[in-house]
């Protein structure tokens, strides 16, 4: 069973940094795309970054050039750095296995001065 633990959130003020990890448990991880999700109070799950089995990553476009998502394959664990972080970007952050419809249960990441 495919397990997925988040790490990493807090308090930052804006133009700070954050690292988010997400650990996953099960022999999958080099196999399928995962990706982070992330949501704000009221509104639905949005897509944050992507990335594919061979590590190739796709980003939305409100934060390119500021977020950057990883993987480590011998540690089974993905990764968000996040830079230039602003307010808008306070949310809960999820990471997630799409086609497996895996989640973990979420990190809490506040951008506030």
């Amino acid at each position: 069973q495919v397990q997925l633990v988040e790490s990493g959130g807090g308090l930052v003020q804006p133009g700070g940094s954050l690292t988010l990890s997400c650990e996953v448990s099960g022999s999958i991880f080099s196999v399928y795309s995962m990706a982070w999700y992330r949501q704000t109070p009221g509104k639905e799950r949005e897509l944050v970054a992507r990335i594919a089995g061979d590590g190739s990553p796709s980003y939305v476009d409100f934060v390119k050039g500021r977020f950057t998502i990883s993987k480590d394959n011998a540690e089974k664990t993905m990764y968000l750095q996040m830079d230039s972080l602003k307010p808008e970007d306070t949310a809960v952050y999820y990471c997630t296995v799409p086609l497996l419809d895996v989640w973990g249960q979420g990190t809490q990441v506040t951008v506030s001065s």
